[in-house]
């Protein structure tokens, strides 16, 4: 039997059972169900993008264009599956048409939620200020090869494949990955715990145990940190993530702190009225807020008085910029008031010769 007697047999086999009537139906399903779909598309999409065009939220763009690549090819799919499931098609055909079918609705199921996910990861999950993109396109690397397997196998389950076996293998296999790579899934896991629980971002300073620097890159196993040296510090991200860790971008104010020392020879009135110049020189910056001033306590060898004000900038040199100017504004102020500061003093007192024991003979 030659290919054309062979083709022939098979239409046969196909199309023997149906009548013209039943061709013309079908052809009919087909038409009807295309032109409303063309409608749809050049008329109500159209409509909608219009439509969402003069509104501020990006949402409903989103969801039309969804609908226009996603749910409308199912549409079409279907279009053709109705049609020729209007007619009386061989076992092998029927399973044809039934398989391709449903490929087509997990291809595009998968399609539209990936879309989903996407989105909302981009603009809830991901906070404003976090290492967007790299950090974006890994976790959606991940979430797409976990959402594809996952589609893969159920369309061979549906297809009549049996996949225990498979699942099986892959539960075994993941169980030994997982114990030979426990410190990679865990500093993978703690890059996902600082993409979105944000301890701090790229930019930041930050101080961990002794070590202290910017943030460079937040990467999925390690995350790097520019130290004030100048040296590049990496860190493990669960060695990261288990520190106390002092984020010094996310400060809105600095409290500062100092002491000083007067020598006791000051006066009691002098001393009374030290407080106040130290008010009245904080007042002086802008950005400097006054907490208090006091006389602390009476030191080994001098008159201790303690200053607390609050600066109100989180950068480091503007602090150390407002403190020098405060030490040197106190310096000029007890010169001219005739206060000496103190320092490490020691006096001994001689009352004269030490008698010498006597020697007492028996």
């Amino acid at each position: 039997m030659n290919q054309a007697d062979l083709q022939t047999s098979l239409n046969l086999q196909v199309f023997r059972t149906n009548s013209v009537s039943d061709l013309l139906e079908s052809a009919l399903i087909f038409v009807v169900s295309m032109a409303l779909l063309w409608v749809v598309k050049v008329w109500l999409i159209r409509l909608l993008r219009k439509t969402a065009a003069q509104t501020s939220t990006t949402l409903d763009d989103f969801l039309i264009e969804v609908f226009d690549k996603a749910v409308l090819p199912v549409l079409y799919a279907g279009s053709v599956w109705l049609a020729l499931g209007h007619l009386d098609l061989s076992k092998g055909a029927a399973r044809f048409v039934d398989g391709a079918f449903k490929a087509i609705v997990i291809f595009q199921s998968v399609r539209a939620l990936l879309s989903v996910l996407t989105f909302f990861i981009k603009n809830s999950w991901i906070k404003p200020g976090a290492p967007g993109g790299v950090a974006t396109k890994s976790i959606l690397t991940i979430v797409r090869v976990l959402v594809w397997l996952i589609a893969a196998l159920f369309l061979l389950d549906n297809l009549g494949f049996d996949v225990n076996a498979v699942i099986a293998g892959l539960g075994v296999g993941g169980i030994a990955v997982a114990l030979a790579a426990q410190t990679i899934l865990g500093d993978l896991f703690n890059y996902f715990v600082i993409v979105f629980d944000q301890p701090f971002v790229e930019g930041d300073f930050i101080v961990v145990d002794e070590f202290k620097g910017e943030i460079e890159k937040i990467g999925i196993k390690s995350t790097r940190i520019r130290s004030l040296d100048g040296d590049m510090l990496i860190m493990s991200n669960s060695n990261l993530m288990s520190s106390r860790i002092r984020n010094f971008k996310r400060m809105e104010k600095r409290r500062a702190s100092f002491t000083l020392g007067i020598v006791y020879q000051t006066s009691a009135e002098k001393v009374q009225r030290i407080p106040d110049m130290l008010r009245q020189i904080v007042l002086q910056h802008p950005k400097a807020v006054f907490d208090r001033a006091h006389f602390k306590s009476f030191g080994p060898s001098s008159l201790d008085f303690e200053v607390v004000y609050f600066v109100l900038d989180r950068e480091y040199n503007v602090y150390m910029d407002i403190q020098q100017k405060i030490n040197l504004e106190i310096m000029k102020r007890f010169e001219g008031e005739g206060i000496d500061f103190a320092y490490p003093t020691q006096t001994v007192y001689n009352y004269g010769e030490i008698p010498q024991p006597k020697l007492v003979k028996n």
